[in-house]
Parts: C-alpha cells; sequence; structure tokens
C-alpha cells in the first residue's frame, strides 16, 4: 500500500529489474541428476496429494481417503527410490573422487 500511495502523491517508483533469462542461471558445479524417478516421484505424490484435497472439498470423502492412501504410497515409493539411488550412487561416488584410487 505504501507504493500505491507513493505514486499518488507524486513519489517515483523504483525501476523494476530487467528480466531474467536461462543464461543467468548457471548450473556450474551442479551434479546432473542421477535417478529420474525421484522427481517423478515427488510429482505423483503431489498430484494426488491435490486431487485428494479437491475432492475432500467437493465432498466426496470415499475418494478422497481413497487418494490419501494412495499419496502414502506414492510418497514411500519416493523415498525408498531416494535411500535406494543414494546408497548405489554413493558407493560410486566414493570411488572416483579426487585423490582416490579405485
Amino acid at each position: 500500500m505504501e507504493n500505491s500511495s507513493a505514486a499518488a502523491a507524486g513519489g517515483r517508483m523504483p525501476p523494476p529489474p530487467p528480466p531474467m533469462h536461462m543464461d543467468d542461471f548457471v548450473l556450474e558445479g551442479k551434479k546432473p541428476v542421477k535417478n529420474p524417478f525421484v522427481p517423478i516421484g515427488a510429482l505423483v505424490t503431489a498430484g494426488v496429494l491435490t486431487a485428494g484435497l479437491i475432492s475432500f472439498r467437493s465432498g466426496n470423502s470415499q475418494l478422497g481417503q481413497k487418494l490419501m492412501r494412495a499419496r502414502v504410497v506414492a510418497q514411500g515409493a519416493t523415498v525408498v527410490l531416494m535411500i535406494g539411488s543414494a546408497y548405489y550412487y554413493g558407493d560410486q561416488i566414493k570411488l572416483f573422487k579426487k585423490g582416490s584410487s579405485p
């Protein structure tokens, strides 16, 4: 509200920030995703959660309960994938660290 009152009183608004481009987000040093199923599992979990909340809001509690149970299963599968990929790729990363011999 302060900005709108300052503009109405004749004050100047600060200029907007310049637009951002994909080149501004340099990903140097970031490791690529080793297991693409983990982000997919997270998206599935979020989707099922959203559908469950929508069904609860619309009054369909039976479908909402089924979707909440499906969310728990999807969330558990995602956690298992995270732990499994960390265990699997963790052993490989230790072998290829600088200064270590295979």
